[in-house]
């Protein structure tokens, strides 16, 4: 930013807990900033970290405060520096593991100095690695009683000899991980893509290869593909290793470019898992915003409040961006703004918490916000659906005198039960809410509410992890204005 007009004061907060190295990192990035340093300050909010991150922080960056929160008290421990402004203009939420380009807090300063009607600025994430595909193909078989079509196992991935398995991206032809002696696998469907992750700063002439630890259920050819390279390898019941050139510049992934609320309830990456090619390049204004990369005006929280802290973590930024839009601010997607994303590092992304925290506090946001019929008709389909998994997955075993499966029912039940709890606290809120606002539902719903944003693929793969339910819902349409 240029010229005699002093910066706008910004204050960056990091959530810590527990983040070691990958804390330093982010923080690394932030000082690196180009943004001028006197009107820059940098925040490390601490849930209690028993690992050395803070200090480890602090030594290399002793301009850093430090908010210590005293206990683990989630992704809305950030609270503590959203309250307590010190007076900024503008504050950012960065996550900890999200590595910000240098240029990254311009965009988003200017984008709001543009628009005092703005509460939020949303940087484009993409995922931390760039990525090479890998193609597979070969012939497949239906077990007995299974109904899947397999083709192979994949069980383990290696770049150059490392392991890269959390990293990777199986965005077709995959089903979801399965156990196994000594591990996990997952089985391709014949036909199948898996994205190896590769250092983002590589450059086209390097050459890496990636080596597929796979298996089959009997002998068979498998044909491998990536850009020119073609080859096949012969596998069988024991996992071999095949390896395989990867060819061609490495491409990014898009994260998040801004966030959407699809017209059943659901919150959603705008562009998650699309290969980028330029297509979110242009600003556009969004429903909500997504709090591991965002700017917020100091007037949009004094307005609309902070994080609501019995959620936790998880849709916490979806419900304050709801209540916002109910008051009238918007919010801005500017994709100059860039940060590169370690995706679940943070939050044990597919473990107990997180679905337990998801399930609930999505009922949770949507008793607050929404129409009330959608949020009745949500709450009475995730009983519906926890009762057809009961009958799915309980039932059987125990006719059968067999141990059932508890895991997934018995975090719904957690979830709802929590719900329930916390509805009454939720419905105070709802009406003081709707005393307030001053857009309503119908308008709410013609701008914003889709079915399109979510694609059947991305809603199947949700189902299999367990994360959605599988089930109907009447169109928002049809309870706008309730």
């Amino acid at each position: 930013m240029t010229g005699a007009t002093q910066a706008p004061l910004v204050r960056v907060a990091v959530l810590n807990w527990n983040g070691g190295d990958m804390t330093l990192r982010c923080f690394d990035h932030l000082a690196a900033s180009t943004y001028p340093a006197d009107r820059l300050q940098l925040v490390l909010v601490d849930n209690d970290s028993h690992d050395g991150s803070v200090e480890l922080v602090t030594e290399a960056h002793p301009q850093v405060e430090v908010i210590r929160n005293g206990a683990n008290l989630g992704f809305v421990g950030l609270n503590s520096a959203l309250v307590d402004r010190k007076g900024a203009d503008y504050v950012a939420l960065v996550n900890n593991d999200a590595f910000c380009e240098p240029g990254w807090l311009e965009p988003l300063v200017e984008t709001l100095e543009a628009d005092p009607g703005l509460g939020a600025a949303a940087a484009k994430m993409v995922f931390a690695p760039a990525f090479h595909e890998v193609v597979l193909h070969c012939d497949t078989f239906r077990p007995p009683g299974d109904g899947r079509d397999l083709g192979v196992q994949l069980h383990e991935l290696r770049v150059d000899g490392e392991v890269v398995d959390d990293l990777a991206q199986f965005p077709a032809g995959w089903y979801g991980i399965e156990a196994r002696p000594g591990g996990t696998m997952r089985w391709s469907s014949g036909d199948a893509v898996v994205r190896v992750p590769v250092p983002a700063d590589e450059t086209a002439a390097d050459l890496r290869f990636a080596e597929l630890m796979v298996a089959a259920e009997a002998d068979k050819q498998v044909e491998l593909r990536s850009g020119r390279y073609r080859l096949r390898a012969s596998v069988g019941p024991e996992p071999r290793r095949v390896k395989v050139p990867l060819a061609g510049p490495a491409f990014d992934v898009v994260q998040n470019a801004g966030s959407v609320l699809i017209e059943d309830g659901f919150g959603a990456d705008r562009g998650f898992m699309a290969v980028d090619h330029g297509q979110f390049d242009e600003s556009a204004e969004v429903f909500n915003v997504c709090g591991g990369a965002v700017l917020l005006r100091a007037a949009f929280l004094a307005d609309v409040g902070v994080l609501d802290d019995r959620f936790f973590l998880y849709y916490e930024d979806t419900d304050l961006s709801w209540r916002g839009q109910q008051l009238g601010w918007r919010y801005r997607y500017v994709p100059t703004s860039v940060l590169r994303h370690l995706h679940g590092a943070s939050g044990g992304e597919g473990s107990d918490v997180f679905h337990f925290h998801v399930e609930r506090n999505r009922l949770l946001m949507l008793a607050k916000n929404a129409p009330w019929r959608l949020a009745l008709t949500q709450a009475i389909g995730f009983v519906t659906a926890t009762a057809s998994y009961v009958r799915r997955d309980v039932l059987p075993p125990l006719r059968h005198r067999r141990r059932p499966p508890l895991r997934h029912v018995r975090n719904r039940v957690r979830s709802f039960l929590s719900f329930l709890r916390l509805l009454p606290a939720m419905l105070v809120d709802r009406r003081a809410l709707r005393r307030r606002r001053t857009v309503g539902d119908a308008d709410l719903a013609r701008r914003w509410m889709t079915r399109e944003a979510w694609s059947a693929h991305e809603r199947r793969v949700a189902v299999d992890a367990g994360t959605v339910d599988d089930v109907v819902f009447p169109p928002w349409s049809d309870m706008a204005g309730s």
